[in-house]
């Protein structure tokens, strides 16, 4: 069983983690101990295992023993869906008002929640928080800083700006659990930037956080995985645009630009990723 860090107080964010798995034994326990040792700690964790062919289910069960009773359930889907089906699977059980997304490869800063979470409880009308992330090496060690609220800015992304760059990973996302929207079923790539934009096109307001609170231990581009294939990539942002206008939300001239726009960013990347792998 897992102890009481010092640091810990009997206060409880009502935030619920979600935590899509998948083949994940070498990682999960890194994502869920992060979790865990949050200054300000979520009232449950998620773990929503994709069907995994392996025997991820039965460390997640062995894992769940280790921390304090019913802070962790499980879900086991039985057919493998994709992350954005796990994660939806996850969001519809939550039981807390907000939901925050973690991969099971990444980790957080100690203070994510404390700082994510209290300042959405202060601006209610807010839907999303969230930031690309901080990309490190896996075998990197983490330099945590301590941040004060001071320290922490937030500020609108509009949804221009987020239709030319996705300014939000996956396991940086904090969001109200009464969002009408949930991640397309079913889609393996992009599903998450369809989401950001359905939101923040419909007139939801979408914020960026300025300090780094998500360790991502992979680069988004050209490392195995389902970032790793760029043109699969490509397919799934050029399908968000089409989806964006097949709902009207994007003009037509917007939808041909985005769709350039997109193609050059594809043209450029594998160029890049060629270059450094010939490089080698």
């Amino acid at each position: 069983m897992v102890t009481e860090p010092d640091m810990q107080s009997s206060r409880v964010a009502r935030v619920s983690v979600v935590i899509p798995c998948y083949c994940c034994k070498d990682t999960v326990r890194r994502a869920v101990d992060s979790v865990y040792q949050q200054s300000l700690r979520p009232a449950e964790i998620i773990l929503v295992d994709d069907a995994s062919p392996d025997d991820t289910l039965a460390l997640l069960t062995a894992l769940a023993e280790e921390y304090p009773t019913g802070w962790i359930s499980i879900v086991a889907l039985v057919a493998n869906a994709g992350p954005g089906t796990a994660r939806n699977e996850g969001w519809n059980v939550a039981s807390q008002p907000y939901v925050a997304f973690l991969d099971s490869d990444d980790s957080w800063h100690s203070q994510k929640i404390e700082l994510q979470y209290g300042w959405m409880q202060r601006n209610p009308t807010v839907a999303l928080t969230g930031q690309t992330g901080l990309t490190i090496e896996a075998s990197s060690a983490v330099t945590i800083e301590y941040y004060t609220k001071e320290d922490v800015a937030f500020s609108q992304v509009l949804s221009r700006e987020l239709l030319l760059s996705n300014r939000f990973s996956t396991p940086s996302v904090m969001l109200r659990k009464e969002l009408p929207f949930r991640f397309p079923e079913g889609k393996r790539f992009c599903e998450d930037y369809e989401l950001w934009c359905d939101l923040c096109c419909s007139g939801f307001a979408c914020y960026s956080i300025n300090k780094p609170l998500t360790f991502c231990y992979k680069p988004l581009y050209g490392h195995a995985g389902l970032s790793g294939n760029l043109w699969k990539m490509e397919l799934g942002e050029l399908r968000v645009y089409s989806a964006l206008r097949a709902n009207r939300k994007i003009q037509f001239i917007s939808y041909c630009s985005l769709m350039l726009w997109s193609l050059a960013r594809y043209i450029r990347r594998a160029i890049k990723l060629a270059c450094s792998r010939g490089s080698v």
